[in-house]
């Protein structure tokens, strides 16, 4: 694994020396097996980057570069630099949900800074030959985070009313709240409309694909 970087510079240095390598030619100098497809391997992409990157995060609730205060998000894109899939931020939380403001949440901490890294992302394109793009460094302008901070107290209040299971992939602007577990067996505890305890599939925070695509056009100046 790569040597964790000590400074912004360093980490931008990493990204630029696997930008153009294809995924199968990342994993074999991380000595690791390129499945045939992500169906199984969901995370598999994002795994393969860290590890050139020198992330230390894993799965823990923190920055992937605590360090420095950046977190790290693939972006699969296609060749006109079309975004392609929404984008997981975090795990949302459901039942202690008093004390939370979206300045001291955990979204915002992962979203202060990222480190956007745009991959190939077409299914025509086996995987193994996914080219990965050029990572670059993005925070968010007053009004981005002010569309942010709208949408998860709309989402953060009708989770605290009760009103989980009302919400859709459609609510929000920008961020969507979507089951996210390993299967539908998964289920977590949540407040029904009557205050009593009922069970749901846990959620997660997305980024849309509007949202991802401004990004994506302001950096690489597409129209």
């Amino acid at each position: 694994m790569q040597a964790t970087p000590q400074s912004e510079a360093q980490l931008l240095e990493y990204c630029e020396a696997i930008a153009g390598y294809s995924l199968s030619e990342l994993a074999d100098m991380a000595n690791i097996e390129t499945p045939e497809n992500l169906r199984k391997n969901k995370g598999w992409v994002g795994q393969l980057i860290e590890w050139h990157l020198g992330a230390t995060a894993g799965s823990k609730p923190e920055q992937d570069f605590k360090h420095l205060g950046i977190e790290l998000k693939t972006i699969p894109i296609d060749s006109q630099g079309k975004v392609l899939e929404t984008t997981f931020v975090c795990s949302t939380p459901i039942l202690h949900t008093t004390h939370l403001t979206w300045q001291n949440s955990n979204i915002r901490n992962k979203l202060s800074k990222v480190l956007w890294l745009p991959v190939q992302g077409e299914r025509t394109i086996p995987l193994s030959e996914r080219l990965v793009g050029n990572g670059f460094l993005w925070t968010a302008s007053s009004l981005q985070e002010q569309l942010m901070q709208q949408d998860w107290d709309e989402l953060m209040e009708k989770i605290a009313l009760g009103k989980i299971e009302q919400i859709s992939a459609r609510d929000g602007q920008v961020l969507q709240l979507r089951p996210k577990a390993a299967n539908g067996q998964v289920v977590t505890d949540a407040y029904g409309e009557n205050g009593e305890l009922i069970k749901v599939r846990p959620r997660g925070f997305y980024l849309k694909k509007v949202f991802t695509q401004e990004i994506i056009n302001q950096q690489f100046n597409l129209i």
